[in-house]
């Protein structure tokens, strides 16, 4: 990950929440919609399509970081962060 002041090539919002990592445990979210975004090449559907997020799961997502970093696929099934 990039430090203060370096360029990590991946944007950010302007609260600072990396789009293509997890809120909750850090790791790349595996967004296929943040992919196409980033690349411009078309991707299948996000996994995310087909997973079911629990309520409790969704509100231990920090604040600033809601409807703009997904969850990944480990915390959305309960997995250890």
């Amino acid at each position: 990950m990039a430090t203060e002041g370096e360029s990590s090539g991946v944007s950010e919002t302007s609260l600072g929440v990396d789009p293509t990592r997890c809120p909750l445990c850090g790791k790349p979210n595996q967004c296929a919609a943040e992919v196409r975004r980033e690349t411009g090449v078309e991707q299948p559907p996000c996994w995310c399509t087909r997973a079911t997020f629990d309520a409790a799961l969704l509100s231990s997502v920090p604040e600033e970081a809601r409807g703009a970093a997904c969850i990944c696929a480990t915390c959305a099934q309960g997995g250890t962060q």
